[in-house]
């Protein structure tokens, strides 16, 4: 249901810096890339994700170990991991994954993270322990779709989806933690943020013809509470919002940031993502 956007002048700028990073790079076997979000046509070697990367490091002046990929240390089904690995994707970076099993944490996780909570984000002079503070430097590193241009109004939408909606999911989705939580009240809670992102989606992402760092960091916890109980989720109406919804989870972006990784343990051949 992804649907090519108009391609603006950044989408230009993108192909042809790839296309630059491919000349200068002439020993580096080459391919066809896609931006899998947008629809524009891509699919990059692992070997040109690096010298990407390594260039857009470059790029931004900044000084860090060519030799090796930051490391990710991630949970399929968490939210926070999910949006996170999104944003990875989609900025035409790359890491090595680490898959955690959060009751059996390795000690190199627990060392890294200072919250012990997923994701973590670990690179040569900085962890970031927050999923939205790996969002950004993802794409502060390389954006060519302006996923950080959006409205001030975004990150209120995603402070109020961090915030009380995701309280309120919990709930709903972890019952028996709450019993003297009604459970109807703790779900119409939830159900007014769905309805307010419902009528912000007059047109096919929250700001506009094209997706922001908001539509990004919201999906996973959409997503989480419509598979609560699904057939409830959709009897209600709000159709802009399952229409929002079901055009991430039928993209390839999603199927590639959802590919299943054997738990990690100090042994782990090294797993490159994506």
């Amino acid at each position: 249901m992804f649907k090519p956007f108009e391609r603006s002048n950044s989408f230009t700028k993108s192909v042809l810096n790839k296309f630059f990073i491919l000349w200068k790079h002439r020993d580096v076997r080459a391919i066809y890339s896609r931006d899998l979000l947008t629809g524009i046509s891509t699919k990059v070697s692992s070997d040109i994700r690096a010298v990407e990367h390594r260039e857009c490091y470059h790029m931004n002046g900044k000084d860090t170990d060519l030799g090796r990929h930051p490391i990710l240390y991630s949970f399929r089904r968490c939210p926070y991991a999910i949006r996170a690995r999104l944003a990875i994707v989609l900025s035409g970076l790359q890491v090595e994954l680490r898959e955690i099993v959060l009751r059996d944490k390795p000690m190199e996780f627990l060392q890294a993270s200072p919250s012990a909570t997923v994701p973590c984000l670990v690179t040569k002079d900085k962890v970031f322990d927050e999923s939205l503070d790996i969002m950004r430097w993802a794409f502060e590193i390389n954006d060519p779709e302006n996923f950080l241009n959006m409205p001030l109004d975004g990150y209120d939408l995603i402070k109020h989806s961090d915030g009380p909606f995701k309280d309120a999911l919990d709930r709903v989705k972890y019952a028996s933690r709450y019993p003297n939580d009604l459970f109807d009240e703790s779900r119409q809670r939830a159900a007014e943020f769905l309805k307010l992102l419902n009528q912000q989606l007059c047109q096919p992402y929250l700001f506009g013809p094209r997706p922001t760092l908001a539509d990004i960091a919201i999906f996973p916890f959409v997503r989480q509470f419509a598979f609560i109980d699904k057939a409830w989720f959709d009897d209600q109406k709000w159709r802009n919002l399952s229409a929002w919804l079901d055009t991430f989870l039928k993209s390839p972006i999603f199927e590639t940031t959802q590919q299943k990784f054997p738990k990690w343990v100090k042994e782990t051949p090294v797993m490159s993502f994506p």
